[in-house]
């Protein structure tokens, strides 16, 4: 791993099970060249498959978390009529988010700074969101011509309903990370200078937790989110149905009968 690298992947020393991604173009804001995109993808797709990462945290580097497409490719491939462009929401950004959304464990978003477009929409994909205190989010499709990409039409107006969803991205207006905190964006806000302890520590937390079971409850509630009760329901006896034959269930069992901490292995 060099510094040079577009992304950058470390697997914690004091936390088993914490693997951070790191979008590294801090000069060009981290935003999304093609080389990213594949790089974030081959990477998620790793630590989904990867029974030994517990949790995964996605944040940027330098001042930005992600600014979305870098336009200069963007154009530059349009203007060589270049038909990758006209490709990519469907190549990398609709499978990032299926990616992140349907991560088998938990993703925490640490958004270090500006977060727009397909950047904002990673981190509501997320399945927790914290924010540094110089953080903002912007959906700015609108001001060059386009709609929603990367999962946003669908993760922003769950996340704080469809008037505000609607507001956000007709009028392109920046968000800051106490309006963010107040609509229910993000979880918390914290110190710039916090940030990495603090998505590093619920990381940890998560990564001790029980992983099958937290796979489960991102199933059923993504389910749930677009069902009826009865379809809600359904779903749910089926996840218990499978959790209560876990390790884990069973450990967590026996720590309460025998009055201890449970100690989980993810299976």
């Amino acid at each position: 791993m060099t510094t040079e690298d577009v992304l950058l992947v470390s697997d914690s020393t004091d936390t088993p099970g914490v693997r951070t991604l790191t979008l590294n173009r801090p000069q060009a804001y981290n935003s999304l060249t093609v080389e990213l995109k594949e790089r974030l993808l081959a990477a998620l797709r790793d630590a989904a498959a990867d029974d030994g990462v517990r949790a995964v945290v996605l944040t940027g580097s330098g001042k930005a978390f992600c600014a979305g497409q870098d336009l200069k490719e963007h154009v530059g491939l349009l203007q060589a009529n270049d038909p990758a462009p006209l490709h990519t929401v469907a190549e990398h950004y609709n499978p990032i988010v299926e990616l992140i959304t349907g991560m088998p464990k938990p993703v925490i978003a640490a958004v270090n700074g500006a977060a727009a477009g397909a950047g904002a929409a990673f981190a509501y994909a997320s399945d927790i969101r914290i924010a540094a205190s110089s953080a903002n989010f912007l959906m700015a499709f609108a001001n060059v011509g386009l709609g929603p990409d990367s999962g946003a039409s669908w993760t922003l107006q769950r996340l704080i309903g469809l008037g505000r969803a609607t507001e956000l991205m007709l009028l392109a207006r920046k968000v800051s990370s106490d309006e963010a905190l107040s609509l229910g964006l993000v979880s918390e806000v914290v110190p710039d200078s916090d940030l990495a302890a603090r998505a590093g520590a619920i990381a940890a937390r998560l990564a001790a937790g029980p992983t099958v079971a937290y796979a489960k409850i991102k199933e059923v509630l993504s389910v749930a989110a677009e069902s009826t009760l009865a379809e809600a329901l359904a779903a749910e006896e089926s996840a218990q149905a499978a959790l209560g034959g876990t390790a884990d269930h069973a450990e967590a069992v026996d720590a309460f009968v025998t009055k201890r901490r449970p100690t989980f292995q993810g299976k």
